[in-house]
């Protein structure tokens, strides 16, 4: 195994990092897709759902936070598979996990101008053709161009630019799902919880419409597992790593379950219906009733465009950095190893996925949700992955040197396998709710098919050279780990935030 130090720049605070992740999750669902979590659990039902979903995405977030401190390391999932399976299963999870940040930025690039036609319906000119329902329209393609350029050439000039657009980002996103529960409190009233608390009439009723939603919500939780991706560029000790990671997780669980009681709690059942069928955009309306006027519809409706860009930006960040890892073990061509020779940021990677996302608008809105669905499933199975891969390290190298260790290993790692692998069986079932078409399974085969291509070929041309690991050299100094100067109080009070979670959670 080579050795060599980091050619990474070390700019990703305690803050950075948890914005990338929490922006990750909080996409745009909370906007649309709160109705629809009503209707299937009930308002107290779904909010309970997304507690149970999210315990599910905890147990697997705990075998990444003990793996990326004791891996600190640019891929992730790549490192963690390949230390524990060797080169063939680190080349399948990764593999799988491209395909999903993929497939979460190409379907961004058509919802963001979508979106812009709830705000401005006479935005739509010039009218092009129609894919699988859906019509172009000029205008929506510029849009979706322009803006996926953008967000490349941000992440070009740096990682810390990326995490300062984050930032902003999130920060109106909080802001606007804050603004919804604290004037639901205000202005709502318990008595629109009757009848739409749960959907059933009995123990068992309600029980099942929990677990409709909780077997759901786990989608929505999908983007935490980008830390570990740029783990090399983060500046803060390996250990604090392990509980951002959870603590984001933590943070988005909260988010989504205070957003579902806030609408529900503004909304009647028959308010709720008739959002649904008219704007679809229940969250928004019920953010109008709050306040008692239209224009702050618009506001939330602006939280989820946010949204949107902060998992494009996210899984930029996350996709370029496993296919960075890749090229560096000759797994996939040399070339997307290179590193931009200001910003040391993986530009050739970040240029392909860019130029992907500028081409996916073309294929129509209908065709991105297909490969939404299928990176959705490719992700489930890097997670199941990752799973086994830190029960078979627990076994394989106990001495490990593990900064964020995981109490109770054998219930937390059986409890990540079970759980992700129920994620990734409920993509194959039919009938379970989430499972895929026959378009999802064509763009998962030929994912696969690409992917054994590129095994292949790298195999014969680099022979000893592929799946070769480059062990970082590590600098054992506490003082290059510390946060900035002007950095030190907030780091310390989110450190403080994320012990007492922590120590609220019995594992």
């Amino acid at each position: 195994m080579n050795q060599k130090k980091s050619e990474f720049n070390k700019v990703f605070s305690a803050w950075d990092i948890l914005v990338i992740a929490f922006g990750a999750m909080i996409g745009w669902g909370w906007v649309v897709s709160t109705g629809s979590w009503i209707n299937r659990g009930g308002v107290v039902g779904a909010a309970l759902g997304f507690v149970v979903g999210g315990i599910m995405i905890f147990f697997v977030g705990l075998t990444y936070a003990e793996l990326t401190a004791a891996m600190p390391q640019c891929g992730g999932e790549h490192v963690f598979s390949h230390r524990a399976m060797g080169a063939t299963g680190s080349f399948i999870c990764t593999w799988a996990i491209i395909l999903g940040y993929v497939g979460v930025v190409c379907f961004e690039a058509c919802a963001f101008p979508t979106i812009i036609t709830y705000l401005w319906p006479g935005f739509l000119k010039g009218y092009l053709y129609t894919v699988a329902g859906f019509d172009i329209y000029a205008s929506w393609l510029i849009v979706a161009i322009v803006l996926a350029f953008v967000i490349m050439m941000i992440n070009i000039f740096g990682a810390k630019t990326a995490a300062g657009l984050q930032t902003v980002l999130t920060v109106i996103i909080g802001v606007a799902g804050i603004l919804l529960i604290v004037a639901s409190v205000f202005n709502g009233s318990v008595d629109n919880l009757n009848g739409q608390a749960f959907t059933g009439n009995s123990i068992g009723t309600n029980f099942k419409s929990i677990l409709g939603v909780a077997v759901l919500s786990p989608f929505f939780f999908i983007g935490f597992d980008v830390i570990p991706q740029a783990a090399e560029e983060i500046n803060v000790p390996p250990k604090k790593i392990g509980k951002m990671l959870i603590l984001s997780v933590v943070l988005a669980v909260v988010f989504y379950a205070l957003v579902i009681l806030a609408v529900g709690y503004v909304l009647d059942s028959e308010a709720i219906a008739n959002s649904q069928t008219s704007t679809g955009l229940v969250t928004a309306d019920a953010m109008a009733v709050a306040f008692k006027t239209s224009v702050m519809a618009k506001v939330i409706i602006v939280g989820g465009m946010c949204g949107i860009i902060t998992s494009w930006n996210s899984f930029m960040i996350g996709g370029s950095r496993a296919m960075y890892s890749m090229a560096e073990s000759y797994m996939i061509p040399k070339c997307f190893a290179k590193l931009h020779s200001k910003h040391k940021t993986p530009v050739n990677a970040l240029i392909l996925i860019g130029v992907l996302t500028m081409l996916a608008p073309f294929a129509g809105r209908a065709m991105m949700v297909w490969i939404c669905d299928a990176g959705n499933f490719g992700c489930c199975m890097a997670y199941c992955m990752v799973s086994i891969s830190f029960m078979i390290l627990r076994k394989k190298e106990p001495d490990m040197k593990r900064p964020y260790k995981v109490p109770a290993y054998k219930f937390v790692g059986t409890m990540a396998v079970i759980m992700s692998g129920c994620m990734v069986l409920m993509y194959c079932i039919p009938g379970s709710g989430g499972s895929l078409i026959w378009q999802e399974w064509v763009m998962v085969a030929a994912w696969a098919l690409l992917g054994t291509v590129f095994y292949m070929i790298c195999k014969r041309k680099y022979k000893e050279d592929f799946g070769n690991i480059v062990e970082l050299i590590s600098d054992e100094d506490a003082a290059t780990l510390m946060p900035e100067a002007d950095e030190k109080e907030l780091d310390l009070v989110i450190d403080q935030a994320i012990d007492r979670v922590l120590s609220r959670m019995a594992v």
